[in-house]
């Protein structure tokens, strides 16, 4: 696995050591940024963007936004077998202040309005299992850290049927093999 484009293009990125973590394929981190890029639907400047990486695995997304030119990402995790990982991966990028690292559950108890400025990509990429998707779209949107302009990309299973809050609509929606990709505003 690899950083696929910016001034990181081709570094690799340390994958997890065990099957509990699922990262994020080239393929579809290439999609998304093609999507980012040239959708008509909304309009994303990565260089200029606050990046909100939940679920953050490895933190394939939020490497690439960085590498990208991204004003900022925060990454989110709390599995204890993938964020050394993860700190490793920001290491070996050697950028100080572009970026914080949350160990935190964010289902139970983070609290985004302390914690977090409000962001124009929120990037969900939870394990294909996790149902409580809806509870983090009502906190996202209850504690309103998605700027206006702001989207939600949501990384899913194809066969995946969340039931999501009436606030979120979906304007994209791309598949790839065995997942999704849904990018969505709030009303």
């Amino acid at each position: 696995m690899r950083i696929i484009g910016g001034n990181f293009k081709g570094k690799k990125i340390l994958d997890p050591q065990d099957k509990e973590t699922r990262p994020l394929k080239d393929l579809t981190k290439e999609s998304i940024f093609n999507v980012l890029k040239h959708s008509n639907k909304f309009s994303i400047e990565i260089e200029k963007s606050i990046i909100l990486d939940l679920f953050s695995g490895v933190g394939s997304f939020g490497l690439e936004c960085l590498s990208r030119g991204a004003k900022y990402v925060t990454f989110v995790e709390n599995y204890s077998g993938v964020l050394p990982i993860l700190k490793r991966n920001l290491s070996n990028l050697k950028i100080e202040g572009k970026y914080q690292v949350i160990n935190d559950n964010i289902l139970n108890r983070i609290d985004f309005k302390k914690k977090i400025n409000k962001c124009d990509i929120v990037f969900l990429d939870p394990p294909y299992k996790e149902k409580k998707l809806p509870i983090i779209i009502d906190k996202i949107s209850k504690d309103k850290i998605l700027s206006n302009d702001g989207i939600i990309i949501i990384h899913r299973h194809k066969k995946e049927e969340d039931q999501f809050t009436k606030k979120l609509r979906i304007l994209v929606e791309k598949k790839y093999g065995i997942s999704k990709i849904l990018f969505c505003k709030l009303d």
